[in-house]
């Protein structure tokens, strides 16, 4: 096991920002103290050459200007809250609105655009935050780490937060996942331990029902290509173009994602009761990482996640976090051949 890091570069403000290292036998990561983004994992296909299975590019100035999250952490709060408003102990909150009427992760700054602290472990890198109290409208004072370590065959990923006023919080990661490092992926086959998802409207916000996956193309209990459905007039699918819905977990592992072609298999495993599956519908045409060109549907995202919103539906696992007790959550993406 070995951590090394380089400088990647400086933020448009002038912040430095550091690209770590992490190596042990066949798997590599890199990971920027810029948003605490997963820029490259290398792992072995079946043929043992290494391929590195995420999105990423090549310099600071591409993360602060280019949208997509690719591999960011995203907080305080993942995925969207309806017209960027809600009401905790009976108080109005107003939060930045950046996404047509709605929050989306974490607002016009969130975490995915700061430089985190970072302290090396023996195997691990504990990066940390401070939230200011009125962060992006968000009340409370937080302090949030994020626990990136190398697996034996994987990275796990553990949050946590602690405030001084009640919060809303929902941390996940937004690794664009292409297991042949190149092409699209609508050959790579998923399963998911789902039998229900958020119905979503026109914005991609819940509308409070869940539905049962059977009988629907939003069905992956059993495995099977992202390609297959993904075009089809399924209301949820259309709406976003693809994918982009939350799935209710009922049992581990969360997710199985396999390619033929590299014969790479990566697992999901998370104690979260949600995923977002997002098939990178709105990934516009960009330059990635060596020269790469990354366009739709070139990747996949398994954002763990509590579900969109909740903070508008008490009925569904809580995302308020209380003064004195403490957030924690736990994600791991493990690979074989």
């Amino acid at each position: 096991m070995s951590i090394t890091k380089r400088q990647f570069g400086f933020t448009r403000d002038g912040r430095e920002v550091t690209c770590f290292i992490i190596a042990s036998g066949n798997l590599k990561a890199e990971i920027l103290d810029y948003g605490v983004t997963i820029r490259s994992l290398f792992v072995p296909d079946k043929n043992g050459k290494s391929v590195d299975v995420v999105l990423g590019y090549d310099t600071v100035q591409e993360y602060e200007e280019n949208d997509g999250y690719l591999g960011a952490t995203i907080g305080r709060v993942g995925n969207r809250i309806r017209k960027g408003k809600f009401t905790l102990n009976g108080e109005n909150y107003t939060l930045a609105v950046n996404n047509g009427p709605n929050h989306l992760h974490g607002g016009l700054k969130g975490f995915d655009k700061a430089v985190w602290k970072a302290d090396e472990k023996e195997n691990s890198i504990v990066f940390s935050h401070f939230s200011p109290d009125g962060d992006e409208g968000y009340p409370g004072n937080l302090s949030v780490t994020v626990t990136v370590t190398l697996e034996e065959n994987g990275i796990s990923l553990d949050y946590a937060a602690e405030t001084d006023k009640d919060t809303v919080i929902n941390l996940t990661n937004h690794s664009y996942f292409n297991l042949n490092g190149k092409g699209d992926v609508l050959e790579h086959t998923l399963k998911l331990n789902a039998d229900k998802f958020n119905v979503g409207d026109s914005d991609c916000l819940p509308t409070g029902e869940i539905a049962s996956v059977f009988g629907t193309v939003m069905d992956f209990t059993k495995e099977k290509t992202i390609g297959f459905g993904i075009d089809s007039s399924e209301p949820c699918v259309k709406l976003s173009g693809g994918y982009d819905s939350n799935f209710i977990l009922s049992g581990s592992p969360a997710a199985v994602l396999k390619s033929e072609e590299s014969g790479i298999e990566m697992t999901v495993l998370t104690t979260e009761p949600g995923v977002q599956v997002y098939s990178a519908n709105f990934l516009t045409p960009r330059k990635g990482k060596n020269g790469a060109k990354y366009t739709y549907r070139n990747a996949l995202c398994l954002e763990t996640q509590h579900f969109p919103d909740s903070i508008h539906h008490p009925e569904w696992p809580t995302c308020i976090l209380k003064k004195g007790e403490k957030f924690e959550s736990k994600t791991t993406y493990c690979f074989n051949v």
